[in-house]
């Protein structure tokens, strides 16, 4: 085939410890088709660019970056992935990986595109994924069916942004073309991107690991969203977001997923009073479904920060009893 069939969708900002590996990961894939490898890389100041420009030069036809000098996130340009790297893409199917994950299976690709191009009402394809943590290694494997299978945009409404990896997804061009505005105001992208698709016309499981996302890299958005800094407010503006996302992907849709949607925006609402420390809301009329179905040790933690907390700073595991409520709270942020 001589035409592009795969584009490749990748973002870096200060990876330089990662991004060969996320590379020479993409090169390792053997296909039957040519793909292309897009890279945006957002004015990092460490080494990154440099390693992407000589991975350029000795593949001139494949590596097509886009170097900024300045940084463009903080310039307020939302969804960089799509606003430099899907709207120039020339492949049929775009695959996501960012610069600080991986892939680990050659063969990711040309499974999922042979699936794809035998289904073409499929919209989009995921698999399962290793979660790899700095420093440590493989702690999880995000992995939600046991088999292959469609996977119902309910589920992945309810699953939220961690129900699966990026580095999976492989999605049809046309069904993100033209994404509605209220994507460009989402407060992440993975999340409205993954439930976009799959309302195109179905999401389709492969049941193998070929990918690994990583944790714990510092600068990323994750662990600037969990730092010590004003994290109570960030973690609150980010779910009032994405309530609103929600809400608007609700009339978008049509009321099509309207009882679904409202569930996971009453989770969203706990999550905050939670933050709030609003005990008394968390276990009224409106969220005791939810507050009941959270383990034991979850409610001991919050019920202890909302009705203890001086004591709580006084006591001498006060740092452990905040590291588990902060995992808690980080927690939901995949939820």
């Amino acid at each position: 085939m001589d035409e592009i069939l795969v584009s490749i969708n990748c973002i870096t900002y200060n990876h330089e410890k990662y991004v060969a590996e996320a590379i020479d990961s993409f090169l390792m894939q053997k296909t039957n088709f040519k793909f292309e490898i897009l890279i945006h890389d957002d004015a990092s100041t460490d080494r990154t660019t440099c390693i992407i420009m000589e991975y350029q030069k000795k593949y001139p036809d494949l590596i097509k970056p886009i170097l900024q000098k300045e940084n463009q996130q903080s310039q307020g340009i939302s969804k960089i992935f799509y606003t430099f790297n899907h709207v120039r893409a020339k492949g049929k199917y775009i695959a996501m990986c960012e610069g600080d994950d991986y892939w680990t299976d050659p063969y990711k690709l040309q499974k999922q595109v042979d699936y794809m191009e035998n289904h073409p009402d499929c919209s989009m394809c995921f698999h399962a994924a290793d979660k790899v943590k700095v420093g440590i290694g493989k702690i999880s494997t995000i992995m939600p069916y046991d088999q292959n299978c469609i996977s119902p945009t309910a589920d992945i409404v309810l699953g939220g942004g961690g129900f699966m990896a990026t580095s999976s997804i492989l999605y049809r061009k046309t069904s993100m073309d033209n994404a509605p505005d209220f994507f460009f105001n989402a407060p992440v992208g993975d999340y409205p991107l993954q439930i976009l698709t799959s309302t195109k016309n179905y999401a389709y499981y492969i049941n193998e690991v070929m990918s690994a996302y990583r944790v714990g890299v510092e600068g990323s958005w994750t662990s600037d969203m969990a730092s010590k800094i004003n994290w109570e407010e960030k973690f609150i503006e980010h779910f009032k977001r994405t309530i609103e996302m929600l809400k608007r992907f609700n009339q978008y849709s049509q009321g099509k997923y309207s009882d679904i949607v409202n569930k996971k925006i009453l989770r969203k609402e706990f999550e905050i009073l939670k933050i709030e420390k609003k005990i008394k809301q968390l276990k009224g009329p409106k969220y005791k479904a939810i507050y009941n179905d959270i383990g034991l040790k979850e409610k001991t933690i919050i019920y202890a920060m909302c009705y203890f907390p001086k004591m709580c700073h006084r006591i001498a595991s006060f740092e452990k009893c905040m590291k588990q409520y902060m995992e808690i709270v980080r927690q939901s942020l995949s939820n």
